[in-house]
């Protein structure tokens, strides 16, 4: 029980504060990703090695298996939908706003977009799982707590990426993202289940952030 509640609190907290710093304390991309990288990786390290007792050096061996056949599959198949999507339903969203509010609050502009996009499809993809999944999701479903498991980490990993959209799309819209996340979410873990790590979702995160990394390119107009 002592184990489980380090997990909600440590990882609800991370993510409150990043929230704050996106959303209230307005602060710059740049330091946003120092603070989610430092935090993302150091929470779940301090957790394998102080409370599994897990040698750091073999931490990623563990949890970095070779993806399976399945997730190829989702990979592809979630790159090829989220194109489509974006041709069929672009028209309702303002991406205008989205590239000013990138620019402005973020520095996120076409000169600097493709190292930026480089980051959010392997580096950031990679922290996003490492938490969500690999720290959040399988700890809890090694303490036989399956159901939190599958819910908490969902739940958390689609309202932390609020603090990222909640000015870009109306409430609606909004909400659809949470619900969308939320069964992504669902989704990664049943393909986690699959192997002993998180290899499975990252690959799908990757190929998921490829496309929006294309959309993004054709955003700002520099393809």
């Amino acid at each position: 029980m002592r184990d489980k509640w380090i997990i909600i609190l440590s990882a609800s907290t991370a993510c409150f504060v990043l929230y704050w710093l996106t959303q209230i304390a307005d602060v710059n991309y740049l330091l946003q990703t120092i603070f989610k990288v430092a935090v993302f990786i150091t929470i779940p390290m301090m957790y394998y090695v102080k409370v599994r007792k897990i040698d750091v050096r073999r931490l990623f061996e563990i949890t970095l298996p070779k993806p399976t056949k399945i997730a190829w599959l989702f990979a592809i198949s979630t790159f090829t939908i989220i194109l489509i999507a974006y041709y069929s339903l672009g028209s309702f969203v303002d991406f205008d706003l989205i590239a000013n509010e990138l620019t402005e609050k973020s520095q996120i502009t076409p000169d600097n977009f493709l190292f930026v996009g480089l980051y959010i499809t392997f580096g950031n993809s990679f922290v996003e799982e490492f938490f969500f999944r690999g720290f959040i999701f399988k700890n809890l479903y090694h303490l036989n707590d399956k159901k939190t498991a599958y819910l908490f980490s969902s739940l958390l990993f689609s309202i932390y990426h609020i603090s990222i959209f909640q000015t870009w799309f109306d409430i609606w819209l909004v909400l659809l993202c949470l619900i969308s996340l939320f069964s992504v979410g669902l989704l990664f873990n049943w393909l986690n289940t699959k192997s002993n790590g998180f290899i499975n979702s990252w690959l799908v995160h990757i190929f998921a952030d490829a496309a929006i990394i294309i959309i993004g390119f054709i955003m700002f107009s520099i393809i």
